[in-house]
């Protein structure tokens, strides 16, 4: 987990992975787009942040537990 923060925020793209960037960004955790929106409704994953109107993202400490549980 060295290729992330230790503390603040990470887009839905940074999650995922983006093919389309440059350079390509690897997937934390390779689930489809769908699949992550379902695990959050559902508990699976965490819960993003609202940082502002158009703005989602979620805590990097919440990705790292759910990385180390391997809840994935």
């Amino acid at each position: 987990m060295g290729q992330i923060p230790e503390t603040g925020f990470l887009r839905l793209r940074h999650i995922l992975g983006d093919e389309t960037a440059t350079p390509p960004v690897p997937p934390l955790i390779p689930v489809s787009k769908s699949t992550w929106w379902e695990g959050v409704k559902n508990g699976r994953f965490p819960k993003p942040v609202k940082l502002g109107p158009r703005t989602t993202a979620w805590r990097v400490e919440d990705i790292r537990r759910l990385i180390e549980e391997g809840a994935m």
